[in-house]
């Protein structure tokens, strides 16, 4: 493994912070995540900053930081691919702060994020997840998705696992962890890839509770080349919901998997809807394939049959009524 080295003052006294950048091929991004934090950077003994890269194949992740760095932030290139969340639980190893915050290296963060979050971590020394709610954009930054949800039964602090059940109200690029919180629950679920971080803020929160301010205070990037959007295309997102959900069902005696299911339908027919609308043919082939094995039932043929079905009628309304103008 090769990497750059943080300042030394961050080597030697133990920062309240470890800002863990993980990257793969998105160095067109990693400028704007980094200078995110270094716009509120309260200097190396306070703040360590690392870019813990996956063997890139594709940008120079090194150059961007160099560049914007200027040697206040540290680099790490793994010796090997680890894959995601091989590389997630790298991240936390790499962590010297007593919080920490895995930064994806396509997102970024407000202005105040950590101020916010320093306040709610010192203000709740047993909550061992820490968050804000998150922004959704697109590669160039803009919001296409709305805003995570509010969770005000968490913003008092709570060990209630059950909001975590059948969504994942936080991303990446919003919570911060105190490093106690992971010793103490383990590490990321590695038979896990797109479901990782649902899976380990739930036994986070139900373990060693949470706060998470009703504040929008980050922004996480949703596009088709990122890995979020290959794991839709190939429906290996689908598979580990499934994996998610027998995780869960072992952990909480009330957790129902059928209503678990239920809700992967709805992203199953969303996705659909999208590779039906720019034509996929091969991610089409992909997510029925993936449903056959984990959504039993055939429902999954219907619903795909049924939309069919509803656009041909669609088109002879269409047909029709438009004869009957012409007349």
């Amino acid at each position: 493994m090769t990497g750059l080295p943080a300042s030394q003052a961050a080597d030697r006294v133990e920062p309240l912070w470890s800002v863990i950048v993980p990257t793969f091929n998105c160095a067109a991004y990693l400028r704007e995540a980094l200078e995110s934090v270094l716009g509120q950077d309260p200097g190396p003994e306070a703040m360590h900053i690392e870019v813990v890269d996956d063997r890139s194949t594709k940008d120079d992740p090194e150059a961007v930081v160099r560049e914007v760095g200027r040697g206040r932030v540290g680099f790490w290139r793994n010796s090997e691919n680890l894959g995601s969340t091989r590389n997630f639980n790298n991240c936390v190893r790499r962590a010297k702060g007593r919080y920490v915050h895995i930064l994806h290296g396509d997102d970024f963060v407000a202005p105040g994020f950590y101020r916010e979050l320093t306040r709610l971590h010192e203000e709740n020394p047993e909550a061992g997840l820490v968050a804000s709610r998150v922004m959704y954009v697109d590669e160039k930054g803009i919001p296409n998705g709305g805003i995570s949800p509010r969770l005000k039964s968490h913003e008092k602090g709570s060990r209630d696992a059950r909001p975590f059940y059948y969504d994942v109200p936080l991303q990446f690029a919003c919570v911060t962890v105190k490093r106690w919180a992971f010793d103490k629950v383990g590490p990321f679920n590695e038979s896990l890839i797109h479901a990782a971080d649902h899976d380990m803020w739930s036994r986070l929160v139900h373990e060693t509770g949470s706060v998470v301010s009703p504040y929008c205070l980050a922004s996480y990037r949703v596009f088709e080349a990122n890995e979020t959007g290959r794991f839709q295309r190939t429906g290996e997102n689908l598979r580990d919901y499934h994996r998610l959900g027998l995780e869960l069902q072992k952990r909480h005696p009330d957790f129902d998997m059928r209503q678990f299911m239920r809700g992967r339908w709805t992203v199953w027919d969303w996705q659909m809807q999208r590779f039906r609308a720019t034509v996929d043919k091969e991610a089409i082939a992909a997510n029925l394939k993936v449903a056959d094995e984990v959504m039993p039932g055939g429902e999954h043929q219907r619903r795909f049959v049924a939309a069919k079905i509803s656009r041909q009628v669609q088109r002879r309304v269409h047909d029709v009524l438009h004869c009957l103008l012409r007349v």
